[in-house]
């Protein structure tokens, strides 16, 4: 049984960061490719961010682009996003997501397996 675990969700002003966790239990965290995405009240679920199996290839929306950063720590089974310049149209429900090993991972959200519980981030102007 695979789980992921995220954490570091909150409230904070427009310009300022905050970065977000997810710890996956279960299973070898170097298996995976491994995304972030966010879902807006009333907005389908859209990509974020997403990093291969082993960290070498990134890729990024255009909206989070230069401001967000993705990174994966395998030793520890965590992945994380650097949150940087935040604003409000940023405010989503963000979910960490687990898929096949991939060098290169997809920016399709079908393609992941195994999801996290979702953490709330809000930013206020």
């Amino acid at each position: 049984q695979v789980q992921l675990v995220e954490s570091g969700g909150g409230l904070v002003q427009a310009g300022g960061s905050l970065r977000l966790s997810c710890a996956i239990l279960g299973r070898p965290f170097s298996t995976y490719a491994m995304g972030w995405f966010r879902q807006a009240p009333g907005k389908e679920r859209e990509f974020v961010a997403a990093m291969g199996w082993n960290g070498d290839v990134t890729y990024y929306a255009d909206s989070v682009k230069d401001r967000f950063t993705i990174s994966r720590d395998n030793a520890e089974n965590t992945m994380y996003l650097q949150m940087n310049g935040l604003r409000p149209e940023d405010t989503a429900v963000y979910y960490c997501a687990a898929g096949p090993r991939r060098f290169r991972p997809s920016r399709m959200s079908n393609d992941y397996d195994y999801w996290g519980q979702g953490t709330q981030v809000t930013v206020s102007s």
